[in-house]
């Protein structure tokens, strides 16, 4: 069940999955897909390993068909948005071409775009004119990913597709990439990524979704998906030995973490929880309660979507 939805539109969406569905074999991969996306959102796709977030970045590029369901992107299909040049993409998937430097690469990408922007510009953008004339195959893991970057940006789409772009990148370059996509969705460009690192999402995202076996188990801001998650963080310290077993028989407990005389848990009502370990006899230094940060919150839905499912 999807959490929250965002608020509609009138105008066409820029990708709209209507029931879109996709089997490999006996795996589900997407199961009953319906999301829409709309001009100048940041949106981030969250979801396990298995959760069919690549499938679906493929399906929305016409890379795979859906077996039932519909994938539209700006209102026709993905091949004639993409053919038009409103598309631009940078997955993981695929080479680079090997014997060809930056500066050729690029240029073909340039050459390719029916809306092109100017080498010179699209090596500035990706911060790779420093080496634009080293051959492709020589290329930090780093620095191919800014390559693959510039080839999603060599013209000027309306949609940017990033798959788990900034892997492989420093703190520094990462910083520099999301900057970036910033002013690209200033612009009134939609940019939809997938990434592993929820820091990412939460600081990035305007809108984030959960995927999970292939369905979509949340849809709406970080700070919307972390309120519904259903839990606290409570943090606190214990002098002298510490007796476990009443700690972890506090009601309404997720998890907990008991490390030397530390004890960070999660509860799903952090006042009765609080309330229950004064009645302990217990005296709780350096107490904090605060909401769930974005990754702690996706582990919360996803582990409680699990336990339906068994």
């Amino acid at each position: 069940m999807v959490l929250m939805t965002t608020t509609a539109t009138t105008t066409t969406p820029v990708v709209g999955f209507d029931q879109v569905s996709k089997t490999y074999g006996d795996v589900r991969a997407v199961d009953g897909l319906t999301l829409a996306l709309h001009p100048g959102e940041t949106v981030a796709l969250l979801g396990p390993n298995g959760a069919g977030k690549s499938t679906a970045l493929d399906l929305l590029l016409g890379l795979r068909q859906a077996d039932s369901g519909t994938v539209r992107v700006f209102g026709s299909s993905p091949r004639e948005a993409i053919v038009a040049g409103r598309v631009g993409a940078m997955l993981q998937s695929g080479g680079l071409m090997d014997e060809v430097t930056v500066a050729e690469l690029v240029r073909l990408a340039c050459d390719l775009h029916p809306k092109a922007y100017p080498l010179t510009e699209v090596l500035a953008r990706a911060d790779i004119a420093q080496i634009a004339d080293r051959k492709v195959n020589k290329l930090s893991g780093g620095q191919a990913q800014r390559v693959r970057f510039a080839l999603a940006t060599a013209g000027d789409s309306d949609l940017i597709v990033l798959d788990e772009p900034t892997t492989g990148m420093d703190v520094s370059a990462r910083q520099s990439f999301w900057a970036t996509m910033r002013e690209q969705a200033d612009q009134g460009r939609t940019v939809l990524f997938a990434t592993h690192y929820l820091e990412e999402a939460d600081a990035i995202a305007d809108r984030v979704l959960v995927l999970h076996r292939g369905r979509l188990l949340a849809d709406g801001t970080a700070a919307e998906i972390k309120a519904k998650a259903g839990a606290r963080k409570v943090a606190f310290d214990l002098d002298g030995e510490i007796d476990e077993a009443p700690i972890r028989e506090l009601p309404f407990l997720t998890s907990v973490d008991i490390s030397g005389q530390t004890i960070r848990i999660q509860s799903t009502d952090a006042d009765a929880t609080v309330h229950a370990l004064y009645g302990l006899g217990v005296y709780p230094r350096n107490l904090e309660v605060a909401g769930l940060g974005l990754e702690q919150a996706f582990v919360a839905i996803t582990a409680a979507e699990e336990a339906k499912s068994k």
